[in-house]
């Protein structure tokens, strides 16, 4: 029997991140540092509100946008934390982050509209932006310390003012480069963004775990312009929770609250009280965590530098993109199948994620010391035994 599919869904695949984690896990004894999954539990005060929540039989529908106490201290908690200026009516609580960059893409994309994209980066974007019929430009970041410089982005509009430029995604601090932008260099983009127009999908769920200075939403710049994702996931350690956030101007919202309806209704009700207590009394959760990171960082830098791998400098988030030693495999896939082989630890290809990416690997440090110090070991073992 002949069957008719999506071709858009039919032209995409399952994520080889995802797949690459699970072929490995079969193998006795492996250390995984694949998925940036933290290592920490969610704040004691946070899971008992959910079971409060529970227990007074919380468990109704809320409006498709999230119950708006949740929504106002959001609001309140972005505000706070990097100076913006939004108030309850502009934010949607989602199944995530990535089921709100889905929503917001679909919201605003037309048909063969285009999504310029720097990488490496994550790469659900391009998916998503597919789904949404919509088409994606790759810009490689990789000679200029993988930050998009306003140069390129002007070069990159002005030489594709045929191809319907609605929106360019921001992804900062970077997965999977743990690099960010300053002020200054948010500044020049947001020049750019403005001459031209377009929308940002400034994904900022590492906001908090960022290490050098304080970090800088592009919302404070062109609040307009600025489709803001973020989360608890990485924050609160509640990726399991699933609980997200759309901030944006209140036309964009009114917009995007219809996408995110017809996906999901609405968030688990539970969850939401969960995250209400997360953004009301839990301002500062995320610095302990910031601090062990930091640690795990640092200790990686220095071990894996000793054997040759170049760093770009991570300056957030939990990842080190590390380029491959020249003694070992180049190409990043056979370097991370005969690493997981010989050295029973799993990294994730550079190539994975786009131009740019090719011969370095990404190693999440969202795991116990314990395990990256035998982690790093293995994989010093590994390289010097090549040269």
């Amino acid at each position: 029997m002949s069957r008719s599919f999506n071709r858009e869904v039919e032209k995409i695949a399952v994520s080889d991140i995802r797949q690459f984690d699970s072929d490995v896990s079969g193998i006795p004894g492996i250390i995984k540092l694949t998925l940036g999954e933290p290592d920490f539990n969610t704040p004691e005060h946070v899971k008992k509100a959910a079971i409060k929540a529970i227990e007074d039989n919380k468990s109704h529908y809320t409006p498709n946008a999230g119950f708006m106490e949740l929504r106002e201290e959001t609001a309140k908690y972005f505000n706070k934390k990097y100076n913006l200026n939004y108030s309850g009516t502009q934010v949607v609580t989602t199944v995530g982050a990535t089921e709100a960059i889905n929503a917001s893409l679909q919201a605003i994309l037309n048909p063969d509209d285009t999504v310029l994209v720097p990488t490496p980066i994550f790469p659900l974007y391009l998916p998503i932006s597919n789904l949404n019929h919509g088409n994606y430009i790759l810009m490689d970041t990789s000679e200029d310390n993988f930050v998009l410089t306003a140069d390129k982005l002007r070069k990159v509009i002005a030489d594709n003012k045929d191809k319907n430029i609605k929106c360019l995604v921001l992804n900062y601090p970077s997965n999977p480069t743990g690099v960010t932008y300053n002020r200054k260099q948010l500044e020049e983009l947001a020049e750019v963004i403005k001459e031209n127009d377009i929308w940002v999908l400034s994904d900022e769920i590492y906001a908090e775990l960022t290490y050098t200075g304080k970090h800088v939403s592009l919302a404070e710049l062109i609040s307009d312009n600025v489709i803001l994702i973020s989360g608890l996931s990485k924050s609160h350690a509640m990726t399991g929770w699933r609980i997200g956030f759309i901030l944006g101007p209140q036309d964009f919202i009114d917009q995007v609250v219809k996408s995110h309806q017809y996906m999901v209704t609405a968030p688990t009700t539970n969850a939401q009280y969960a995250a209400l207590e997360a953004v009301t009394n839990g301002f500062d959760d995320a610095v302990p965590m910031k601090e062990e990171y930091l640690k795990r960082r640092d200790f990686i830098i220095e071990e894996l530098q000793k054997v040759g791998f170049e760093i770009a400098s991570p300056d957030g988030a939990f990842y080190i993109f590390a380029k491959i030693p020249a003694n070992c495999p180049q190409n990043s896939w056979d370097f991370v199948r005969d690493l997981a082989k010989e050295a029973k630890v799993a990294l994730i290809p550079g190539v994975s994620f786009g131009p740019g990416g090719e011969g370095y690997v990404r190693m999440s440090y969202a795991a116990s010391m314990e395990n990256l110090v035998e982690a790093v070991k293995r994989i010093k073992d590994y390289v010097q035994a090549r040269k």
